[in-house]
């Protein structure tokens, strides 16, 4: 477990702790009948302020590689000011502050808000599992050493969020469609 708190703006109202960021999980319900395990990730994030007015433009992306997770944040503030933090954590309990990577453009998401994710080459997006009009969750693929490596990537565009429209929308829940389901795109 990791004790660590991460300022996200210079003032200190946006903070961030990977509690657990290289985990197993097992997972077993009698009802329904389901069962997995494999990797897992918790953090938490706590702010004196409401995003939006800390921030225009938020990314975050975590790639797993061999007993390491990698984490990246792309902040941009409310005056325009970037902030990247950038670290790995072992599953052996190290941690370390890496150079943040090159940041590159990704294609737009189909409500049209912008991303962009930082890598030694420009990422792939494999998946997009969540698009909604302020913000988007996807599957990245990463060119690695040897082989290609995946990533889970979100932008939040907070400047879109604080729009009337995006405002008016919030009541309404957006449809989740997944592969094989009536009427889905298979996003």
């Amino acid at each position: 477990m990791f004790a660590e708190t991460h300022r996200l703006d210079e003032a200190g109202r946006h903070r961030w702790r990977p509690i657990a960021p290289c985990g197993r999980v097992d997972v077993a319900f009698d009802r329904p009948g389901l069962a997995w395990q494999g990797g897992a990730y918790v953090d938490m994030n706590v702010g004196a302020e409401p995003l939006e007015a800390g921030f225009r433009r938020w990314g975050w992306a975590r790639e797993d590689d061999a007993g390491t997770t990698r984490i990246r944040y792309d902040l941009v503030g409310r005056s325009g000011d970037r902030r990247r933090l950038a670290f790995e954590y072992g599953c052996d309990g190290r941690m370390q502050a890496i150079e943040p990577a090159p940041m590159h453009r990704l294609a737009r998401t189909g409500w049209r808000v912008a991303r962009e994710a930082g890598g030694a080459a420009p990422p792939r997006v494999l998946r997009t599992l969540e698009d909604t009009p302020f913000y988007s969750r996807s599957m990245l693929g990463c060119a690695g050493a040897g082989a290609e490596r995946r990533a889970i990537h979100e932008t939040v565009d907070l400047d879109r969020f604080s729009a009337r429209w995006v405002q008016m929308l919030l009541p309404f829940r957006m449809p989740r469609w997944t592969r094989g389901s009536a009427g889905g795109s298979g996003r």
